[in-house]
């Protein structure tokens, strides 16, 4: 693990000379979701979740990128930290963590709103304060 300016990297040194499809990368996130909220359980802080699925995705060889600040650019302003990633993945899958009692509408349009911004086409919206995960995670596309 490297941290350079706050944001932790998780290098994958055992890359593929091909790269993943969004499709795949997901999957994967997805399992590594489920093994830590099998593990875990829910009720902690958003986090610890983000940590240790950053530590799992790590363990299967996906590079992971966390706390990532992102640029807005608007009317020729740019920001440089005009938002931050919970988690960008093999640099294609953005992760947003959430572990709040429900999910609003606001936490899907910031992840879409998210991905435009980014120009990245995958997100997931994973919300570990729950009894089964099976029904809180959501994909959210942009032009998939």
């Amino acid at each position: 693990m490297k941290s350079v300016f706050g944001v932790h990297t998780y290098i994958n040194m055992n890359s593929n000379t091909e790269p993943m499809h969004e499709n795949d990368i997901s999957y994967k996130i997805r399992g590594a979701a489920f093994k830590t909220h099998t593990e875990l359980g829910p009720g902690l802080l958003e986090s610890v979740y983000e940590r240790i699925l950053a530590h799992e995705l790590e363990k299967i060889q996906l590079t992971v990128l966390t706390q990532l600040p992102m640029p807005v650019i608007y009317d020729g302003i740019k920001m440089d930290h005009g938002f931050r990633v919970d988690l960008l993945v093999e640099e294609k899958v953005i992760v947003e963590v959430k572990s709040v009692e429900t999910l609003l509408d606001v936490h899907h349009k910031q992840l879409l709103t998210y991905l435009k911004l980014s120009g990245k086409k995958l997100g997931l919206l994973i919300n570990f304060n729950c009894s089964s995960l099976k029904n809180s995670i959501t994909r959210i596309v942009n032009n998939l």
